[in-house]
């Protein structure tokens, strides 16, 4: 996931973009960070047919990302 500036100067989220793959998703987010503020790429596991989750593991960030992401 990508993150941009917008005219105020906050962090704005893109789209999210599934991987296949963890190195596929870091190299998806080293890619990102090289054109916008910030990326991470993050892993989670779960069932999207009934919406649950596992916490998401993050793999890579780079550049500005929210202080939220765990290793920001």
């Amino acid at each position: 996931m990508g993150f941009e500036r917008d005219e105020a100067g906050e962090l704005v989220a893109l789209d999210p973009m599934e991987s296949q793959s963890p190195n596929a998703a870091v190299a998806r987010a080293r890619s990102l960070a090289a054109s916008k503020a910030g990326a991470v790429a993050f892993s989670r596991t779960g069932d999207p047919d009934i919406g649950e989750f596992a916490d998401a593991v993050v793999l890579f960030t780079a550049g500005d990302v929210p202080d939220e992401i765990p290793g920001a």
